[in-house]
Formats: structure tokens, sequence, C-alpha cells
């Protein structure tokens, strides 16, 4: 058999090779580009420099993508991150994180910080809007007045079997309290003791009209204050809303009359979720005292 060696197969090696030269000039040029990568603290500066100018510039998507990477970054978050990260929030109306960046902008800064003064504006101006918008929903939203959980009815009626409680708002105070009693906020969230009880507690009761929650906190001396607050249930909105701050790992439940933080919690999601669904179930039987 013969074999005929010709020019034929050239074009085709001097395309692949063509190929290989420019694969391997891009990876030459990713890898200068990783050599020439800002250190961590210069990266954290340049992101912080940028969400300054986009937040002056109103390019609310623009700060927020650039706050999102500096929150990846494995560096110190410049002083003014929290200050821009709640304004940021603010602007797209999530009013826990806004608060919570803002305060621990604060916390941080100090008096001498020069947003200082405008952060404690914006955090009155969310408390404002807070209780504008519970307001808002007892005058004119009936429509969430009157939602009932699916099952609900169910649920509660299992509650009352596992409490062997006499009704259902003693069977829902009873699980309540046992929700609590597991999830006490700490200071310290690294290492939990469960001989050792929680910085901040709450027991609940309730009445005809009203839910009664005691605060039981305790200081780093071991001192321990107490206080009750009465939570009237009718003109409420049992839709209780909750919410986690990750920068402060913790969680809150708000209280139904403004919409200002009513219990401190350790920051488990689907266990505040279930305190806040059980105290609006509770809420909603109070005010129809015939579902009781």
């Amino acid at each position: 058999m013969a074999v005929a060696f010709g020019n034929n197969g050239l074009p085709a090696l001097r395309v692949k090779g063509r190929q290989l030269a420019r694969v391997v000039v891009i990876a030459s040029a990713l890898l200068a580009g990783q050599a020439a990568a800002l250190a961590p603290e210069h990266e954290a500066r340049r992101l912080m420099l940028a969400i300054e100018e986009s937040v002056a510039a109103e390019s609310w998507g623009e700060a927020s993508e650039y706050l999102n990477r500096l929150q990846l970054l494995d560096a110190e978050k410049p002083e003014d991150y929290n200050y821009y990260r709640g304004r940021v929030m603010l602007q797209s109306n999530h009013l826990n994180e806004a608060q919570a960046a803002l305060e621990a902008y604060v916390a941080e800064a100090g008096a001498e910080g020069s947003h200082y003064q405008n952060a404690l504006k914006l955090i009155t101006g969310i408390e404002r809007a807070r209780k504008e918008k519970a307001l808002v929903t007892q005058a004119g939203d009936d429509t969430k007045i009157a939602v009932i959980e699916p099952a609900g009815d169910e649920r509660t009626a299992s509650l009352r079997k596992l409490y062997l409680a006499d009704s259902d708002n003693e069977a829902l105070v009873m699980h309540l309290n046992s929700l609590l009693g597991g999830a006490g906020w700490r200071q310290d969230q690294a290492v939990v003791r469960l001989d050792r009880p929680a910085d901040v507690e709450y027991r609940l009761s309730s009445s005809d009209n009203a839910v009664a929650i005691q605060e039981i906190r305790r200081n780093s001396s071991g001192s321990v204050t107490r206080k009750t607050v009465q939570v009237p249930v009718f003109g409420v909105n049992p839709q209780v809303e909750w919410g986690c701050e990750s920068a402060v790992a913790t969680c809150w439940v708000y209280d139904p009359r403004d919409g200002s933080r009513l219990l401190q919690l350790a920051p488990n999601r689907n266990q505040v979720e279930e305190i806040a669904q059980t105290l609006g179930k509770l809420i909603r039987n109070l005010q129809t005292p015939s579902g009781s």
C-alpha cells in the first residue's frame, strides 16, 4: 500500500497552532491579571469608593453590587461600610436590614463618625416608617386580619392534645413559652451551654384582651432585670412580622402595634418564624373569643 506525503495537512496544523497560541496568550493574560490584583485591604478601599460614588449618583443597583462584593471580601471593612449598606437597604425598603446596618455604624464609628448625625436621623426615619406602616395596616387592611394560616385550626388542636391544655389559647401560650425557652439570645453565640441561662429570655401569658410579655435580662456581672410589656390585642394586626440580622447575630419579632422591636432572639430563622406565627395565632384567637 502506497503512502503519499504531501502538503494537504499543513493548513489544519497551522490553524491548530494559532488556536494553541491564542489559548496561551489568554492564559498568560489571566495569570498576569491575578498577579496584578490589588491586595484585599486596597481592594476593600477601592470598592468602598465605588460604593460612595454610586450612592452619590443614586445608582442603587450598582451600589448594591459593590456592597455584595465588599461583603464577600476577606478583609477588614472600612468604617463607612455599614452606613452605606444601611442607605442601600433603606432605598430597597428593607427596613430591618437598614436599621441593623445603621446601628452597627453608630456603634463602631461613635459620635466622631463622619456620618454619625445622618445615621441617627435615618434610624429615626425608619422607626417612623414602621409606625406609619403599622397604623395603615390596622386602619385599612382588614383582609390581613381575616387571614387564617392553612391547617391552623388542626395544628392548634394538636398542640392542645400535646400540652393537655383546657383551651386553644392555653395551648398556644404553653407552646410559645416552650419555643421561647429554646430561643434565648446570648452575647456569645460561639459556645452555648444549656446549663447556663441565656442573656435575654422571655415568658409570656395572656388575658382576655392582652398578651403580657416578661423580659428577663442578665448582664455580665450576673444581675438580672425584669420588665413586663402588655400588648393589647384589639386593633392590631395578628400577622406578626419577624426578621433576622446576621450582622449582629440576632433575630427579632416585631411589635404588631407599631413595628418596633419586641423580642430579641437567637439567630434561628425557623424557630423565630414559628414563634411569630404562634404569637399571631394567639392574638387572632383573643380577638375572636369564640375561637378559644
